[in-house]
Formats: C-alpha cells, sequence, structure tokens
C-alpha cells in the first residue's frame, strides 16, 4: 500500500456570510492554483459528491442542485440554465453556491455561480491538459466564443502559456471579440469560419458551444488534446460520431467522472462504452495513462470542482 495522503490544513475562514458578486469570486479563483486544488479533491478520501438533481423547466430549461462536502467544508450550487437567454442580455446561467463551515454550520461564503462554473470548467480542463496534451503550448483552437470560451481562453493563456489562438464561432463578431481578448492578453490570435480545416495546425482544441449542433467533424492531430465541454445531457452533442470514434480506435478518450456514463451526449451518440474509460482520477492517480495518438476529454461536470473552488475561495 502507499502511504496515506496528506490532506491540506482547514482553510482559514473570512467573516460569516459574505457575498460575493462575479469579479471578487474570479479573484479568490486563480488558474493554476485552482487546477490543483481540483487535483487535491480528486486525492481527498473525506470528499463526499452525491449525483446532482436536475430538475426541467417550462421552456426547456433545467434547475441543477450540486451539493458537496469534505472533512471541513460543506457547499452547495444551486444554478438555472435557460438555452433561450442566448443571444440576448441575459445569461443562460445564473445561480450562487452557498458555502459552509462543517463544523459549526455556519454560512461562510456566498460565490457567484456563473463565476464558479465557468473558472472551474476551464480549472479541469487546464488539469486535464497539464497531464495529458502532448504539446501543451499551443496553438489552441476554441470552437465557441461565450463564456465558456473565454474562461478557457484565459486559463489556456494564463495557466498553459499559450501564445497562439485561433477562434471560430457561428457569429463572427464574437468570434472576434474573443480574439481580441486573446491578444490583450499577450496572444497572438485570428478567427476561422472552418474550424475543421484548422485542427491541422492546432494541438489544443477546446470546444465550449451550447452543443445543440455538432459543431466539429474533421480529424484531429495525431499529437491533439482535445476538451470537450459544452455537451453535459445525452441529447446534446458538440462533435460527430465519426470523430468520437476516432478517438477510439486511434487515441484515447478520457472522461471527467463516472457519472458521464448517463451525461456524455457525445460519446453516447456514438454508441461508446462511457463505463470502459479512464477518469481524470484515474490518469492522475496513474492507473490508466492515455497511451500514443490524440487525446479527447469530454467533461460534463461535477459538484467536486465546485467544492475545489469553494475550498480555495475560503483561502484566498
Amino acid at each position: 500500500m502507499g502511504m496515506p495522503e496528506t490532506l491540506p490544513p482547514p482553510p482559514s475562514l473570512p467573516p460569516s456570510g459574505r457575498l460575493l458578486d462575479g469579479p471578487h469570486t474570479a479573484a479568490r479563483l486563480p488558474w493554476n492554483a485552482l487546477a490543483d486544488e481540483i487535483a487535491l479533491v480528486l486525492r481527498d478520501p473525506s470528499v463526499r459528491v452525491p449525483a446532482r438533481l436536475v430538475l426541467p423547466l417550462g421552456g426547456g430549461g433545467s434547475l441543477f442542485v450540486m451539493p458537496a462536502t469534505d472533512a471541513h467544508v460543506a457547499m452547495t450550487k444551486l444554478i438555472s440554465f435557460t438555452p433561450a437567454n442566448a443571444g440576448t442580455d441575459r445569461p443562460t446561467i445564473q445561480g450562487d453556491v452557498v458555502v459552509f463551515d462543517v463544523a459549526s454550520g455556519t454560512r461562510r461564503l456566498v460565490l457567484d455561480g456563473p463565476t464558479v462554473t465557468a473558472h472551474r470548467t476551464a480549472a479541469v480542463s487546464l488539469l486535464a491538459a497539464r497531464l495529458m496534451a502532448p504539446k501543451p503550448q499551443g496553438p489552441l483552437l476554441i470552437v465557441g466564443a461565450g463564456v465558456q470560451g473565454l474562461a478557457h481562453l484565459q486559463g489556456f493563456v494564463l495557466g498553459l502559456g499559450v501564445r497562439d489562438v485561433v477562434v471560430a464561432s457561428r457569429s463572427s463578431a464574437s468570434a472576434e471579440a474573443l480574439a481580441e481578448q486573446a491578444r490583450q492578453l499577450g496572444a497572438r490570435a485570428r478567427t476561422t469560419d472552418d474550424p475543421d480545416a484548422a485542427l491541422a495546425e492546432c494541438p489544443l482544441v477546446v470546444t465550449c458551444t451550447p452543443a445543440g449542433a455538432v459543431v466539429l467533424r474533421g480529424l484531429p492531430r495525431a499529437d491533439a488534446f482535445m476538451a470537450a465541454v459544452g455537451a453535459f445531457t445525452p441529447a446534446m452533442a458538440e462533435l460527430s460520431p465519426a470523430l468520437c470514434r476516432h478517438f477510439v480506435q486511434a487515441g484515447s478518450v478520457v472522461v471527467d467522472t463516472v457519472d458521464a456514463v448517463h451525461e456524455a451526449g457525445d460519446l453516447l451518440q456514438a454508441d461508446i462504452d462511457v463505463g470502459a474509460l479512464a477518469t481524470l482520477g484515474d490518469v492522475m492517480r496513474g492507473v490508466r495513462v492515455p497511451g500514443p495518438g490524440p487525446v479527447l476529454f469530454k467533461s460534463c461536470g461535477w459538484g467536486g470542482w465546485d467544492l475545489a473552488a469553494a475550498r480555495l475561495a475560503l483561502r484566498t
């Protein structure tokens, strides 16, 4: 047996019940520190994460309730997902993350839910890229120029040091706006209306669209790492079935958690046995390591990632 895992000390707690807006929440979640905290959560035997509750709402929306706890911190993320808000001035994701002290039961923080969701999703992709990307320096192709596109841009530029970015979006204005954000971060950036063609030059790829339609059909480079984060229900998909099967046949597919077995629409629609795939935790612990060839990291979301954000926010 290996040595027991050394857990971090209990976090020092800020004044009770502090309500943080989006910018203040983001300031407590630096990219590499959050990726490191996610890795710690995966190693922490005290972490408990029940299945998330998804309540369908009228008009095609959903209400998500995602609790999680460790030995010191308990939290619940309560967010609404409203696809009909896409293209309006209303965000598609709204809500809060409420953080409690386990010992006293006291509420310690209320974090901005969309900010936590964006940051922890991109930080999971960042951790996966640090572990599995053959060429983490890029260039990076981002398909989807919304909130997750910006979060992944920031995470990969600031966390991995990517300096060349290609952006694709169904909205040319949104694509150019995200490319300008990349330039402001010190990266070179351009847009494309043909993301399949851009796969030939980009060993790093992120798809973060609303997943209402397939956005990638082309084949990746042999040294590609692709993080697909937009689809998180069986009915959603960003990648064509043939592309997903190519990763299985020519490389590797890794999912974020075992919950992907009933959530990873891209893979389920390709008739892939999701339960047989390695998880991010398997890779991190060295239980299963991707072999040669392109790597697809399929991320569906997990309350443990929000717990990592809550733990880090309490300490920063």
